[in-house]
């Protein structure tokens, strides 16, 4: 059996020297910058500590609402799916930030990490989900999704390449959205969800070899 191999990551930041002050500087730049400032101002607030709930899910979002005040904007800035990242063309309203709270473009180039330690089979992740940290749960949930040719978290890319026999956790995985809540109830989210497919699968043999 294939084993899996659990990794960690962190983002190393990279200032790109472009800067908005208005909605239309934020949404010209958006048009041509560099796809990794994206990743880093959708995604990689995920992996940033955070001491409050964020009101916002990425920093462009929190921009408007802070520095422009733009409340509307930032409510469809904080929908937008970062798998399917839109535009701002939809508004013509030009709003200035004051001095010194212009919107910084930065971004992100993701350092991955072998943590050595593998698991020979799915019912080990059991165990092994609450222990991992933030870092792996992004790199192994968040990140792979943009991962070509594969596409799919590396826990359901895993399970796949295994069978059938899992095909029903990995719809159940599917149906979790990593980016509305922080990694650690994500994290949480994820181990419960296993650990009840495990609990329930084991119940069902216990009744069928009866």
């Amino acid at each position: 059996m294939v084993e899996f191999a659990i990794k960690d990551c962190a983002l190393a930041h990279i200032s790109t020297g472009r800067r908005a002050q208005t909605l239309r500087e934020l949404r010209d730049i958006l048009r041509d910058v560099h796809p990794g400032c994206i990743y880093h101002h959708f995604w990689g607030t995920l992996l940033r500590p955070q001491f409050l709930s964020r009101e916002y899910n990425n920093d462009l979002a929190s921009w408007c609402h802070e520095s422009l005040h733009d409340n509307p904007m930032a409510e469809r800035l904080s929908a937008i799916d970062p798998a399917g990242f839109g535009d701002l063309e939809e508004s013509e309203l030009i709003l200035f930030a004051r001095a010194g709270h212009e919107f910084h473009f930065v971004r992100s180039v993701i350092v991955v990490f072998d943590t050595y330690r593998r698991l020979s089979e799915p019912m080990e992740l059991v165990r092994a989900l609450p222990e991992m940290s933030v870092g792996s749960i992004f790199y192994h949930f968040v990140d792979a999704r943009r991962r070509e040719p594969v596409g799919m978290d590396d826990f359901r890319a895993w399970l796949d390449g295994l069978g059938t026999d899992y095909t029903s956790l990995c719809n159940t995985l599917a149906e979790v959205d990593p980016y509305f809540e922080s990694l650690y109830v994500l994290r949480d989210h994820l181990a419960r969800l296993i650990a009840n497919y495990f609990e329930a699968t084991a119940s069902t043999e216990a009744v069928d070899g009866a």
